[in-house]
Parts: structure tokens; C-alpha cells; sequence
């Protein structure tokens, strides 16, 4: 089973098709940051999603597929397309770069390939292409994190929550500041229906390194990781339908 995932640089899709036994190849003009360059391809994945291709990857090996891949499974940047970003888009209109992030995740849309998912946050590709078919939460999947996620699906079903909890929201160690998810100060009766952690020393700082970093080069990289246990629904799910399908045809 041979598995393309476009632009994604963490591999952590990647990795957990790579423990099923399945022949998966991340695909960035990034290096990977997962720790596994035989399976990263880095360059512009557009020449591989119809298969039938040849690549390199980063450890210099050649691979050929010579026939569609069995499943794309794509992350397309969303800075440009993001309602996050609401207020950057008239910037981001008349310079060209919304159109052109919009003609890219199309791409995946229309590649050779039977069974794709298209991952994105909430945006204007909901009305650019079409409505997504689901959108999930980190919270379904084990993480007490609440960050909506579309996912656009061609030949493939919907995730199932593996693992609900109740989302989590971050305070300071000494409880005078709540903070949500959102990075906004709230009330902290807010939080009677959630489950408040309490976040100390290293804890801390990695949330707000994550949650309240400034613009800068790596931020889109850091805000973009796909959840584990996300990413290990995708495999194991997505895997286990299509070894289903091989089965009757």
C-alpha cells in the first residue's frame, strides 16, 4: 500500500502509517522534523500526486510508484486561507497570495487518486470548493484542546472519536490569570464545564511558546503539528477501510 502525505514536514501522519506496515512517504519543501529522512521527500509534491513517479528521498535513495497511490492524505498551508487571519485578507487578496494558496489546495482535489483527505482549518475554502465533510476537535482524540479542523473527503469515511475527554484550559500558576484556548483572559466560572489544569515551569512555557507566540518564521510550522492521537486515527482508521475495500473487490 503505497501512501503520499502532502506537506507535511512533522511526518507525524507519516509515522504512524509507517508502524501499520504501510509504504508512506511525507512530502515538504522542508526537511522533515519527525527524524525519518528515508521517508521524507523533500520538494514540490504537485509532480507526484497522479503516482506513477519517481523521487528521491532525503537520505538519497530512489523510490518509483508505478501506478496511482492507494491514498493522499494532504495538509496544505493555511495562512493565506485561515478565518484566523480574517484580517489580513484584503492584504492577502491584492497581492495574489490567497488565490494562489486556493489554487494549490484545488490541486489535491483533482489529483489521480481515489482516496483523499484534505486537512484545514476553518476557512474560505468551505465556500472557494465546497463545504468540508467533517470537522473534528483535538478533544475526540485524547487532547484537552479545542481547535476546529476541517476535512475535505473523496473515497474515504469520516474519523470516529477514539478518545473524548473534556477540554482543558490553561491558568497560571498562581490562578490570578485564565487564559482559554483562544489566548483571550476569561472569567473563571467560564470553566465549570471543562476541566481547568493548572500549568507550571516548563508546562507553561511550552503552552504559551505554542498558544501566545508572535508572527515570525517557525509559527505557521509549530501551530500547524498534527495531533498524535489525530494523526493515529487517520492511519489506523483510514488504513483499516481500505484494507476492508481490497478485500471485495
Amino acid at each position: 500500500m503505497n501512501v503520499l502525505v502532502a506537506c507535511e514536514e512533522s511526518q507525524a501522519v507519516t509515522i504512524e502509517l509507517r508502524k501499520l506496515g504501510v509504504n508512506a512517504f511525507s512530502c515538504d519543501t522542508q526537511e522533515c522534523s519527525g527524524g525519518h529522512p528515508e521517508w521524507h521527500v523533500m520538494q514540490d509534491v504537485l509532480p507526484l500526486l497522479d503516482g506513477n513517479c519517481e523521487f528521491k528521498t532525503m537520505d538519497g535513495k530512489k523510490h518509483e510508484v508505478s501506478r496511482q497511490w492507494d491514498m493522499i492524505i494532504a495538509f496544505p498551508p493555511c495562512t493565506n486561507l485561515a478565518s484566523s487571519g480574517a484580517r489580513w485578507f484584503p492584504e492577502k487578496q491584492a497581492d495574489g497570495r490567497q488565490q494562489a494558496s486556493a489554487e494549490f489546495f484545488l490541486k489535491f482535489t483533482v489529483a489521480d487518486c481515489r482516496r483523499i483527505a484534505i486537512e484545514n482549518p476553518v476557512g474560505i475554502m468551505s465556500s472557494r470548493y465546497r463545504k468540508p465533510n467533517q470537522i473534528i476537535q483535538p478533544w475526540w482524540f485524547g487532547h484537552g484542546e479545542t481547535k476546529a479542523t476541517c476535512l475535505w473527503l473523496i473515497g474515504l469515511p469520516q474519523l470516529k472519536p477514539t478518545d473524548i475527554v473534556v477540554p482543558e484550559w490553561a491558568v497560571k500558576a498562581d490562578g490570578t490569570i485564565h487564559v482559554s484556548k483562544s489566548g483571550k483572559r476569561d472569567n473563571p466560572t467560564h470553566y465549570l464545564t471543562g476541566r481547568i489544569r493548572i500549568l507550571k515551569g516548563a508546562q507553561l512555557a511550552q503552552w504559551e511558546r505554542i498558544h501566545k507566540m508572535p508572527p515570525g518564521p517557525d509559527r505557521a510550522k509549530v501551530r500547524s503539528k498534527t495531533y498524535h492521537g489525530v494523526a493515529q486515527a487517520m492511519a489506523k482508521q483510514w488504513v483499516e477501510f481500505l484494507e476492508s475495500e481490497a478485500k471485495h473487490e
